[in-house]
C-alpha cells in the first residue's frame, strides 16, 4: 500500500509539472506574438471625430404622419406595460 501511495504522489508531481510548464510556455508564446503582432503590424488610420451627439436624428420627410402617430402610441404603451 505504501509503495502504491509512493506511486501515485509521483504520478500526480510529474503531470502537475507538465501543467505548469505548459502554461509557461503558453504564456510565453501569446507575449512573443503579441510583441511580433505589433512590429509588423500596418499602423491603424486615424479616425475622424464624431460630430456632437446632442442632435437627435430627424425622420425623413416621406413618414407619413399616420404612420408616426401609431408608432408614437405604440411606444406608449409599451412604455406603460413595462414600467419598473
Amino acid at each position: 500500500m505504501n509503495e502504491l501511495m509512493s506511486q501515485a504522489i509521483d504520478l500526480m508531481v510529474a503531470g502537475m509539472g507538465f501543467v505548469f510548464v505548459f502554461l509557461i510556455v503558453l504564456v510565453l508564446a501569446t507575449l512573443l506574438m503579441s510583441k511580433l503582432i505589433t512590429r509588423f503590424s500596418s499602423p491603424e488610420p486615424a479616425t475622424p471625430a464624431r460630430a456632437s451627439r446632442a442632435k437627435k436624428p430627424s425622420a425623413p420627410a416621406s413618414v407619413d404622419p399616420d404612420v408616426a402617430e401609431a408608432i408614437k402610441k405604440a411606444i406608449a404603451q409599451f412604455r406603460s406595460r413595462h414600467k419598473k
